[in-house]
């Protein structure tokens, strides 16, 4: 029987499913890469406990098909996979709703000072002028990468009254009534707000640094729901304390481990530390698309990819 091997806690769907498809599923959640025979699998679940690089594809002579429970690929090895003929499969449709709400949500939070406030308030204090926030209405949101992520966060601002405008390298043709599509250089002369959804990749490593932020023509707030190498943090925080940058809210860090399951853990760099320590910051823990709805609709979403692959 063709046999798939499944890496990360997931949702019981695959097992289920995918023995309805015939498949023989196999769940190993403790064992290293070296402990795993490789070629025996026609099939590999996971979410990012471990980079399936090209030392294991050369193993996993048998492997047809890698699903990754998620929508980034950064932990997988495109060209090695290619190469040996494996589809890589992911599944942004079933979470971006989540990511979209989750930067709407963040956004608001940092605005209206809520965090802060709550705090407060737990603690007996009142304090009203303090925390006077602000609204959304009337700013200009630019979002940088209009895929399934950037365009789920352009729909949760229909309502909103704000001006949304995007910018993707790739793609174009994408304007509408609710979003502009604008040049990256027209984006950073007129966005309040500039929220990332790009993968991270060599093109992206560091999009935000020094420069990007320089090249912004207004004091802006930052929203980053994708990965944390996406920001240089030592330019956030500079950009953070001269005021350039307003605001941030960050799902993601770039100190987190590859797994995405803990903080950097030799040490707690100034930087961040300057960020867990700023009310300027509203912080999750790599959240963002993390629902318990779309736990199931990723699982959906995959389990039709694979079932149209016919093996």
């Amino acid at each position: 029987m063709k046999k798939v091997l499944i890496i990360d806690r997931v949702h019981p769907l695959f097992a289920e499913r995918l023995s309805a498809m015939d498949f023989s599923v196999i769940e190993e959640y403790e064992a290293s890469a070296a402990e795993i025979n490789w070629a025996d699998y026609v099939g590999l679940i996971l979410r990012s406990r471990m980079p399936i690089n090209e030392a294991i594809l050369s193993q996993a002579q048998n492997l047809k098909f890698i699903a990754r429970v998620g929508a980034g690929l950064e932990n997988i090895d495109l060209a090695a996979a290619e190469k040996q003929a494996v589809a890589v499969l992911a599944a942004p449709e079933g979470n971006r709703n989540a990511v979209g709400e989750q930067a709407l949500g963040m956004l608001l939070s940092l605005f209206n000072r809520l965090i802060t406030a709550d705090q407060e308030v737990r603690k007996g204090m009142w304090l009203r002028e303090e925390n006077r926030g602000l609204e959304l209405a009337g700013k200009t949101v630019g979002i940088i990468g209009y895929g399934n992520m950037g365009s789920a966060f352009a729909a949760k601002l229909r309502g909103m009254d704000c001006r949304v405008v995007a910018y993707d390298k790739y793609k174009m043709g994408y304007g509408s009534s609710q979003v502009e599509e604008l040049s990256l250089e027209e984006l950073q002369a007129e966005a309040d707000i500039i929220s990332l959804h790009l993968p991270q990749n060599e093109e992206t490593l560091y999009y935000v640094d020094q420069d990007f932020i320089a090249s912004c023509a207004k004091d802006f707030f930052l929203i980053n729901t994708a990965r944390g190498k996406l920001v240089r943090t030592v330019a956030l925080k500079e950009a953070l304390e001269s005021g350039k940058i307003r605001g941030a809210c960050l799902d993601v860090l770039e100190f987190e481990k590859s797994s995405f399951e803990n903080l950097y853990s030799a040490g707690s760099p100034a930087e961040l530390e300057y960020l867990l320590q700023s009310d300027k910051v509203v912080l999750s823990p790599h959240i963002a698309g993390w629902t318990h709805e779309s736990k199931r609709k990723m699982a959906e979403v995959l389990l039709q990819k694979i079932e149209k692959l016919n093996l």
